[in-house]
């Protein structure tokens, strides 16, 4: 398993909330590992006794929650019992697409994965043709972990492009030509008759981080350095910050000084994706005589040391550290984490932009800054797309359903 349990939101509760906001809630504490017992529960909701036992009774009656063996050992009294989200009670899919492969994972209501793969898959290859494949192999992940089609309770996408999260669509992504305003949230909601929910790859990569970390980590900047440059905001309450139209955190076409030569694909010119991501880096590199291919024959050479190579990552990394000192000055963010698959070969790409942020950005805004590689790191995309999948089937709305299909 490529992450332990992480936080769910929890929705608040008090004396008089709706039934189904309380289930919500005692399946959310439940499934992320912050309530073990009937207790705890009780101490994190501020609830009744009497309040938490019949809704959690309701919650293990539909086959929801199981109780398992006993909390701890010794003491006075009847031993109370380890509470769990039922194995059997659904799953969620979640599916990390990129540029050249994509990560597939089923798990559990309760976090733990059941099954994962890869497939090498270009997305220019179109929508269609994509989702078939993508279908196919996670129809195979449901067979592996054995669930059958109807334990799909959500299916969450994240896309290397710009996504109205609302319509479940792509919007002009730059690096995915045919994918301009194809419903795939319908159309794999149609395939797994189930909710489907499609988001930009580098917010769901940020909601994975930051559940993982201590809360008080946030709020969070995550920056995923790769083909193209993007961003995922998480506010101060663990929440992802997609903005009016879901097109928050794009940084990767804000501009750069001195690039006015460079055009984007975006079709605008000196953007810093254009200027600094590792496409970038891979095209200074290359001579008449070959130079690298691919993300992993940079990586190969910054493992080994490679002095030019080196030399132009930390120009890369200087360029988008001016970037990101503007942007902390804009977010006053607590954490930066750097993502990508360049940044597992070295701290190359960390140190370069940790210097001139901490160069360029004013103390006051640095003076609880940390920046850090990605703990999750290639598992991060997953984690978020998993979280955010229970989140759904756990919601006061997702569990009405749940309550309903009683064993």
């Amino acid at each position: 398993m490529g992450w332990e349990p992480v936080r769910l939101a929890v929705p608040r509760t008090s004396g008089r909330a709706d039934d189904n906001l309380v289930h919500s809630s005692l399946a959310r504490l439940i499934a992320s590992g912050a309530a073990e017992s009937r207790v705890d529960l009780v101490r994190a909701t501020g609830l009744s006794r009497s309040t938490v036992h019949s809704h959690l009774d309701a919650l293990i009656t539909a086959g929801v929650v199981v109780e398992r063996g006993p909390v701890g050992s010794g003491g006075r009294g009847r031993p109370a019992h380890r509470l769990a989200i039922a194995p059997r009670a659904g799953v969620v899919l979640a599916a990390d697409v990129g540029v050249h492969s994509t990560r597939l994972a089923v798990a559990d209501l309760g976090q733990d994965l059941l099954a994962e793969g890869e497939v090498e898959l270009e997305i220019s290859v179109g929508p269609e043709r994509s989702l078939d494949v993508l279908t196919d192999h996670l129809r195979k992940l449901l067979a592996d972990a054995g669930m059958p089609l109807g334990k799909a309770k959500a299916l969450v996408m994240g896309l290397p492009g710009p996504v109205d999260p609302r319509m479940g669509m792509p919007v002009r992504p730059p690096i995915m030509p045919g994918w301009d305003g194809f419903p795939v949230g319908d159309a794999m909601a149609t395939r797994f008759a189930c909710t489907a929910a499609v988001d930009n790859d580098v917010n769901l990569m940020a909601l994975g981080e930051a559940r993982a970390l201590p809360a008080e980590e946030a709020p969070l900047l995550f920056l995923k350095v790769g083909t193209g440059i993007g961003g995922g905001i998480v506010s101060a309450s663990g929440e992802l910050h997609r903005g009016s139209d879901g097109a928050a955190g794009d940084i990767g076409h804000i501009r750069v000084p001195g690039a006015d030569d460079v055009v984007c694909q975006c079709g605008n010119v000196g953007c810093v994706e254009a200027v600094a991501s590792v496409d970038a880096v891979l095209r200074a590199l290359r001579t008449e005589h070959g130079g690298p291919r691919s993300v992993e024959d940079l990586a190969r050479l910054l493992r080994d040391g490679d002095a030019t190579a080196v030399r132009q990552v930390r120009t890369a990394a200087a360029t988008i550290g001016e970037v990101v000192a503007m942007l902390v000055h804009f977010y006053n963010p607590k954490r930066i984490v750097l993502g990508g698959l360049i940044t597992a070969a070295g701290d190359d790409l960390l140190a370069g932009i940790r210097s001139v942020v901490y160069r360029r950005a004013l103390p006051l805004a640095t003076r609880n800054l940390s920046l850090a590689n990605s703990t999750l790191g290639r598992s991060a995309g997953l984690a978020g797309a998993v979280v955010a999948g229970i989140e759904n089937v756990l919601s006061a709305d997702g569990i009405r359903g749940l309550l309903r299909e009683r064993p």
